[in-house]
């Protein structure tokens, strides 16, 4: 379910954040599904637990994942991950536009590649 490149230079522990955020955005995850343990996906991936356990941390500060303890880590509720990382990704693609906008790109240009993108998708 879930592959890591360990010879790319990001580091681990944020692929792993980036998968986990895809799967939700995809849906593979949904509110409430359990993740597995700390352990077991560490062991899975071949990564140290401490690896693991900074992404889970990460994700939970972030309002993407809750723990109980005892229990593990589950997926937020009623869609709140969801919500959360739509709205990073309406941040990110904002800070681009601005950043495009200071370089001198037009709001022209930017719809056309708008376009361009959605088209591709269908």
């Amino acid at each position: 379910m879930i592959q890591l490149d360990l010879q790319n230079r990001q580091p681990i522990y944020e692929q792993l954040i980036a998968k986990m955020n895809e799967l939700i955005s995809l849906e593979v995850l949904s509110p409430n599904d359990q993740l597995p343990s700390v352990r077991a996906l560490a062991r899975d991936l071949g990564v140290n637990p401490n690896t693991v356990q900074k992404a889970y941390q990460e994700l939970e500060r972030q309002g993407i994942i809750y723990s109980v303890a005892g229990k593990g880590s589950f997926i937020a509720p009623n869609g709140k991950a969801s919500e959360i990382l739509l709205e990073q990704n309406i941040q990110r693609l904002k800070n681009a536009l601005q950043e495009g906008r200071r370089a001198g790109v037009t709001k022209t240009t930017v719809i056309n590649l708008v376009d361009v993108v959605y088209k591709e998708e269908t």
